[in-house]
């Protein structure tokens, strides 16, 4: 980090990623209109039926084979860098931000392109890879790992722990300006990011429809490659 420059810690939720592509989970035509919540994204889910948990995250991944690309708001936050210390914290399961050029990304939910074992979770494969048994983007019940462990996808649960909430919250604790864009604040533990950081700090909320948040927080009601641009105008100049 350069000690010259401010920290700018940006909190991501679907919304970011609405613009490429990728459905956001609670709007009309949204994942879940296809399949219940609980269903595909529950460790109870994954308990009761892994072969659709498998299906669903295989057709996730497919998805974002097939041209889903980082837009205009990833890649305006990558722009940021030069003047800022930039962490990025979201809380989706794509790799966008990753592919758009951020240096630092810390996903909260998990990461789509990765599975992991399931008997070691420390062991975590990107994908493609070549060391499962099954080598592309399709993952199954029966797909092993070199030590002959069943993977399950690296995605956090609901009714799972969120590992990288902590050290998401050393790092809001840390911002001199802290922004949150596409997200409805309703999903916890992420949510609560916004309580951590510093009172001096300045916050920014970027979203169509923004949720009701404290008076400090200066909201710009546009989509994310509008309002990234109207954040970089307000940052830089």
């Amino acid at each position: 980090m350069d000690p010259n420059k401010k920290n700018l810690v940006i909190s991501t939720g679907a919304g970011i990623s609405a613009e490429s592509g990728m459905m956001t989970y609670r709007d009309a035509g949204g994942l879940w209109d296809n399949y219940p919540v609980m269903q595909v994204a529950s460790a109870e889910g994954f308990a009761e039926d892994p072969v659709l948990i498998h299906q669903f995250y295989s057709n996730l991944r497919t998805k974002m084979a097939q041209g889903v690309e980082p837009n205009a708001a990833h890649k305006g936050l990558v722009e940021l860098e030069k003047y800022f210390n930039v962490n990025v914290i979201t809380q989706n399961v794509d790799d966008l931000h990753e592919r758009a050029g951020s240096a630092h990304v810390l996903h909260l939910h998990g990461e789509l392109m990765k599975v992991r074992s399931m008997r070691h979770p420390e062991r975590v494969y990107q994908l493609p890879c070549d060391r499962l048994t099954d080598k592309g983007l399709t993952t199954t019940v029966n797909t092993r790992d070199p030590y002959g462990d069943a993977v399950r996808p690296h995605i956090v649960f609901f009714g799972e722990a969120v590992p990288n909430f902590e050290p998401a919250v050393q790092l809001a604790q840390k911002a001199d300006i802290f922004v949150v864009i596409g997200t409805s604040l309703v999903v916890y533990p992420a949510a609560a990011l916004l309580q951590y950081a510093p009172s001096s700090a300045e916050i920014y909320y970027i979203d169509p429809r923004p949720a009701a948040v404290p008076s400090r927080v200066h909201v710009i009601a546009k989509k994310a490659t509008e309002g990234v641009a109207d954040l970089i105008d307000i940052l830089t100049k």
